[in-house]
């Protein structure tokens, strides 16, 4: 499943939101206080009709989460789970919709995790403290992070992911590399081995916003400062790191990014065996390893992103499990009993084992040690670095990616186009933040 990051229309305030399936406001602001829950008791007493909208591919990973909402009724035979499969990229104008009509919307949320302090911050979103889902959890910390707002958790992760790097251990070996690079210069002298040696491109950088990111990260920036409220994507760090991406396809080390479709051809080329490497996460593994050109999984090498002078670092992402608000204290004690079920070690086992996909619960870690396509992410989520987690985070991305392609596609100065994306974050993002 390829990446993508929406950017959300308007401002913050105009973001999309989880809305009741019917609820007063006075309901939704004593559902959020979180008064004790009571979903540890008996399974068999607790009975609800909940409607879960799931985001997830309806294809490749829908029939595991339909497989465990099975084995949850075996356990509670009372609380009745109405499966919705909605198109992720549908589902923020689908909450809108909902918010404003005030019924329609679900009682739980697969959310993507920039979507979580947004609902928080508008009073949509169940907070968690004091109920079982947090007691004894052993929630990876920086997944974990992106359902914290405001000294309140609002969810918890169903799945999470990072960047890192992927290469073709073939084109390596005919190359003469034994090991993987760990920064980005050493990426620079690999892939002229590469094209040397091997006949292919050694590098295919996407130009997209999110994939900048790890350049930013490698010098010591970030997209903007939350404690000091501060907008510093246009950072002497941040110009560095563009900088050495641009530097990349200047210089012919990296391929001209495709000016239509970027992704795409990154991902054709890789799979042909065209290119040694390239900056993706772990939803696109068992795509590339079911290619018939690639040579299956054997042949991918996966290992953390590469580092500037100020270290290694990939953002995180992911999805995340959320209730909303609006409900009485019985329907809620039933929400979390699902999402305690779904969340738990051996259910993210079960997903991963299916899909791949990398569990939010570090238990599940345990269980999962035969799983080579999930144990080939751990170095790489050692680097996971969190993303602002505001509830204007998932405006961030649209005016990166305009930046992204200006450096990388029409050779725009670094410094330029990052100075244009500041001034976008200004106008249209976080006005109350002060500029570099």
């Amino acid at each position: 499943m390829r990446r993508t990051l929406p950017a959300l229309a308007g401002t913050a305030a105009l973001a999309l939101v989880l809305a009741a399936c019917g609820g007063s406001d006075s309901e939704k602001s004593s559902a959020n206080s979180s008064p004790k829950s009571d979903a540890s008791a008996d399974p068999a007493s607790l009975k609800a009709d909940l409607t879960w909208w799931d985001t997830s591919d309806p294809t490749n990973e829908a029939p595991a989460f339909k497989a465990l909402i099975k084995k949850f009724n075996a356990e509670y035979p009372n609380v009745k789970i109405n499966y919705q499969s909605v198109p992720f990229d549908q589902a923020q104008n689908k909450f809108k919709t909902a918010a404003e009509s005030g019924s329609g919307a679900p009682d739980i949320l697969r959310a993507e995790v920039a979507w979580v302090p947004e609902f928080a911050s508008l009073g949509y979103l169940y907070a968690l403290d004091g109920t079982p889902l947090l007691e004894d959890n052993n929630f990876l910390p920086t997944p974990l992070s992106s359902d914290q707002y405001e000294g309140k958790t609002y969810g918890v992760p169903q799945v999470t992911d990072t960047l890192g790097l992927m290469y073709n251990k073939k084109i390596f070996a005919k190359a003469g590399i034994d090991s993987a690079p760990t920064t980005w210069d050493e990426v620079a002298a690999d892939a002229k081995l590469i094209k040397q040696k091997a006949g292919v491109d050694g590098i295919y950088l996407n130009a997209a916003g999110y994939f900048m990111l790890p350049f930013m990260y490698g010098e010591g920036g970030d997209m903007v400062d939350t404690d000091a409220k501060k907008i510093v994507v246009n950072s002497d760090a941040n110009v560095k790191g563009i900088q050495t991406a641009q530097d990349m396809v200047k210089s012919g080390v990296a391929a001209k990014p495709d000016a239509s479709d970027s992704y795409g051809t990154m991902m054709t080329l890789f799979k042909a065996g065209k290119v040694g490497m390239i900056i993706n996460g772990p939803w696109e593994v068992a795509n590339i390893s079911a290619d018939p050109n690639f040579g299956g999984f054997d042949n991918l090498g996966v290992a953390p992103v590469p580092g500037g002078s100020a270290g290694q670092g990939a953002p995180v992402g992911g999805h995340n499990y959320v209730i909303y608000s609006g409900m009485d204290q019985s329907k809620a004690d039933a929400a979390i009993a699902f999402v305690k079920f779904m969340s738990s070690a051996q259910s993210e086992a079960f997903v991963a084992d299916k899909l791949g996909l990398l569990p939010g619960n570090s238990d599940s870690y345990d269980l999962l040690k035969d799983n080579a396509k999930v144990a080939a992410w751990k170095s790489a989520l050692q680097v996971a670095k969190p993303r602002p987690w505001i509830p204007e985070g998932g405006l961030f991305f649209g005016p990166l990616d305009e930046m992204a392609t200006k450096v990388m596609v029409q050779g725009e100065d670094p410094k330029k186009a990052l100075d244009e994306t500041a001034q976008q974050y200004k106008s249209d993002v976080v006005p109350d933040y002060a500029s570099e």
